[in-house]
């Protein structure tokens, strides 16, 4: 399994359904992105995320993260619930015309999960079809917004 795809999995199953900021560890402002109003963790999902999503931020946006969910704007992101949501027969994948299309990750922001790139940017979404609807259909991947 890809050194990647591992942390992501272990993200995902070390970050359980939380009901208040309280019991979220948020991390530090790290992040060369921190503090600029948009949530770059990768944990979360919703409104207030930034337009472009590294792993290398997770738990580096503390400040901004805190914010979004204090305002209802953010949830944490549970992989388990996201493949129970997640229809992959039903989605539009789009095309391939990114240029890391079949590469065996899915670059597509739509989606996280061990399948998913370290990096992942709106602008790529909806154009790494092949690779995100393979690993969809793995279970490597879920929708974000679910």
């Amino acid at each position: 399994m890809h050194k990647y795809m591992m942390m992501s999995l272990l993200l995902a199953l070390a970050i359980p359904s939380l009901t208040s900021a309280q019991s979220i560890n948020f991390g530090d402002d790290a992040s060369q992105w921190a503090r600029d109003g948009r949530c770059d963790d990768r944990r979360f999902r919703g409104a207030g995320m930034a337009i472009g999503l590294d792993r290398d931020d997770v738990g580096h946006d503390a400040t901004d993260c805190r914010n979004g969910v204090d305002a209802a704007r953010l949830t944490v992101w549970d992989f388990a619930k996201a493949q129970a949501a997640t229809e992959c027969a039903a989605i539009d994948f789009g095309d391939d015309s990114n240029e890391w299309s079949h590469d065996g990750q899915c670059d597509d922001y739509r989606f996280d999960g061990p399948g998913a790139d370290h990096v992942l940017l709106r602008e790529d979404q909806g154009h790494d079809a092949t690779d995100c609807r393979a690993l969809c259909d793995l279970e490597q991947v879920a929708l974000r917004d679910y």
